[in-house]
């Protein structure tokens, strides 16, 4: 059983899976968003059932203050479109700074020009899914469900 981990974004989706022992997450791309539900709901649905998605965690991206914001109204009507669509359980977790960490690393590894951006959304899915998947093996402040 994996999970995966979303960073969502209006056009384009990063994606990361979890081993299947749930230890670590390893990034899997990025999906740009057709705009066709019954597109993207049959991607969402194959991804799931082919690498055994049991869970699915999403970045909240609420503000620095830990307010609510568009961003948030968003990512939430998807989390609830792509609930429906595969029938697992989305959980959130804050995701404030993982751009900018994902953005550090693609820094540290001189990594330049065409992708940069699909790099960008994969490693910040991988630091949302690591860091659930840290909390969900014991940290102080469990994961918060849909």
């Amino acid at each position: 059983m994996r999970v995966l981990g979303i960073d969502y974004g209006d056009r384009y989706v990063g994606l990361a899976l979890s081993d299947p022992l749930q230890v670590a997450a390893q990034p899997f791309g990025t999906y740009k968003l057709t705009g066709r539900e019954d597109v993207d709901r049959k991607f969402f649905q194959d991804l799931v059932a082919r690498h055994d998605v049991q869970e699915i965690v999403i970045g909240d991206p609420l503000r620095m203050d830990g307010s609510s914001g568009t961003r948030v109204e968003k990512t939430r009507q998807f989390s609830a479109w792509l609930e429906k669509a595969v029938g697992k359980p989305i959980v959130f977790i804050d995701e404030r700074l993982t751009t900018r960490e994902a953005l550090q690393r693609l820094r540290e590894g001189n990594v330049r020009g065409r992708g940069k951006k699909e790099r960008e959304d994969q490693i910040a899915a991988v630091i949302i899914l690591s860091t659930y998947l840290e909390l969900k093996r014991g940290g102080p402040d469990g994961p918060q469900g849909s």
